[in-house]
């Protein structure tokens, strides 16, 4: 079962991180991405860059608003995420558990990623995605 572990922080957290020695950071990521990679379970992952060079699209009118970063409002930025291949919901909140930067105002959510399989097969987009998916080796 894949997994996805999104890596939250507070602005407060943020701004604490940026005291780390970024070489520091980069060889305790490092460490704990290689881990993963020797257990087998590590599919993908990436940082985000700042929330200021971002933008939301909202959908809540009929023509979509647009944004720029930073956000108003903001209690949690998602600054990044693993995505997991593992047995359980269990072995992710483990991997969670072991993730190297910890501390107030750092969280991370995990949800599952559904399979392909668990759609309608029927259904001629997911036909279409299913053929895309075996074209380009994903399945």
């Amino acid at each position: 079962m894949k997994y996805m572990l999104v890596m939250r922080a507070t602005d407060e957290a943020y701004a604490n991180m940026g005291e780390i020695d970024f070489e520091q950071m980069l060889e305790t990521i490092g460490r704990y991405n290689d881990e993963m990679i020797r257990a087998g379970v590590l599919v993908a992952a990436e940082g985000l860059a700042d929330a200021s060079e971002g933008v939301v699209v909202d959908h809540s009118s009929e023509t979509p608003v647009v944004t720029d970063g930073p956000y108003g409002e903001t209690k949690e930025l998602f600054g990044g995420f693993y995505i997991l291949n593992v047995a359980s919901k269990e072995e992710a909140i483990e991997w969670a558990k072991r993730a190297p930067l910890s501390g107030p105002g750092l969280k991370t959510e995990i949800r599952r990623v559904p399979t392909i399989d668990e759609f309608p097969q029927d259904n001629e987009w997911i036909k279409k995605e299913r053929a895309w998916r075996e074209a380009t080796g994903q399945l």
